[in-house]
């Protein structure tokens, strides 16, 4: 895997989803893999990102509603949205108030797959 592969997905998404202003993808203890962010540190992102993606996992574990696909928070100024990449990663998008939230769902299904195989191309190479 390559970090310039997976921030070029990073980037077709920004493009591709009206209202995406920052990304980045990590794994799923809080440790940055690569991002596409323009003011949010993204160190701070990832472990943030982490957190909420395991307390999402948590919660969908407890009420007995399966496998997590993605939390979403809306706070006053936009969105924040973790994506699960398989069990090891993470995708974290931030929007802005025009998120188009439902429509982002669909653009970032094969982003997340292909950031899937891209992740699980490094494991296999190491």
């Amino acid at each position: 895997m390559s970090n310039k592969a997976v921030l070029a997905e990073l980037q077709a998404l920004r493009e591709k989803a009206t209202g995406v202003t920052e990304s980045a993808v990590a794994s799923v203890d809080g440790l940055l893999v690569t991002a596409d962010t323009d003011g949010a540190r993204p160190e701070a992102l990832a472990a943030l990102a982490a957190a909420t993606l395991g307390l999402g996992k948590r919660t969908g574990h407890e009420v007995g509603m399966g496998e997590l696909r993605e939390v979403v928070v809306r706070c006053g100024g936009g969105h924040v949205v973790v994506y699960a990449i398989r069990q090891e990663a993470l995708l974290v998008v931030l929007g802005d108030e025009g998120l188009d939230v439902p429509r982002l769902h669909l653009d970032s299904r094969p982003t997340v797959e292909r950031l899937g195989e891209l992740l699980a191309g490094e494991r296999t190479s190491i």
